[in-house]
């Protein structure tokens, strides 16, 4: 067993960060007043948010599952965020203890708390990179510790890419992270949409950029652009409730029974 971490910045509590903000939708205690403060005023305009990221939390359960009994055994989760039981590793090394893990966030307390929570199964390893998805390149280059880039490598980057602006290319960022992927490996989004409600999406995005944090939620057609070239895994892109719910618990019923504004994916190197 290998638990590996980079050394991160200091934990600023002036301004609220995304992985705190998450962390208080799912009932963590994780977070500072000024998280809770603007996680808040985006329940006051979306009250189904703290459903919104449970579901999105069982998406990477169920889509963890199936990639490790499809023999996927190695594993890079950008932007993790606060661990929070059961973790990606610990979904997936209780299908094949020997798989190996890596994950990486630019929250410096996200850094404190995998340095102390994310053990690994005795036969496989886990290690966590402090490093921003926005600089792909850095990642890569720490995974390459810990996961062999000649064998697939399942790539998750469940509910971040709403947290990257077009002014960041999140379609080139994705596009280098895939280039350093050999052939059979898996891409797994998640992502919030507009689709369903415009405006108050809107508004949404208006409070995290507000706190510095350059949301954009994305329509259907721009989110299922990130998988371009690549081979999706049925039932393609679909609202995450609709996404194989035979392979964990669902939740439902947290938004006036309507879907979740939040698509997800999964799709094959080929």
């Amino acid at each position: 067993m290998t638990d590996a971490g980079t050394s991160g910045g200091q934990i600023d509590t002036g301004r609220p960060h995304s992985a705190r903000m998450y962390d208080y939708y799912l009932g963590g205690k994780d977070n500072y007043p000024v998280d809770a403060e603007a996680a808040e005023q985006v329940i006051s305009l979306f009250p189904a948010a703290r459903e919104m990221a449970l579901t999105n939390r069982l998406f990477m359960h169920r889509a963890s599952r199936l990639l490790a009994e499809r023999g996927l055994r190695q594993f890079l989760d950008i932007g993790t965020g606060i661990p929070t039981e059961p973790n990606l590793h610990q979904i997936v090394q209780g299908i094949a203890p020997e798989a190996r893990v890596v994950y990486a966030d630019n929250d410096p307390i996200v850094l404190r708390h995998a340095q102390a929570l994310l053990h690994s199964a005795p036969e496989g390893k886990t290690a966590y990179v402090h490093g921003d998805v926005r600089e792909p390149g850095k990642i890569i280059a720490a995974a390459r510790e810990t996961l062999d880039f000649t064998q697939p490598i399942a790539l998750s980057l469940v509910a971040l890419l709403h947290l990257v602006g077009d002014e960041d290319e999140p379609r080139r960022i994705v596009r280098e992270l895939l280039e350093a992927l050999p052939s059979g490996s898996y891409l797994t989004l998640s992502h919030a949409t507009g689709d369903f409600d415009p405006e108050t999406w809107e508004r949404v995005v208006e409070v995290y950029r507000k706190g510095g944090t350059a949301a954009q939620v994305r329509t259907r057609e721009e989110f299922s652009a990130f998988f371009t070239g690549l081979e999706l895994v049925e039932p393609g892109v679909v609202p995450a409730e609709r996404w194989h719910p035979e392979l964990g618990e669902q939740r439902g019923g947290g938004h006036g029974g309507e879907e979740m504004p939040l698509y997800v994916g999964v799709a094959r190197k080929p």
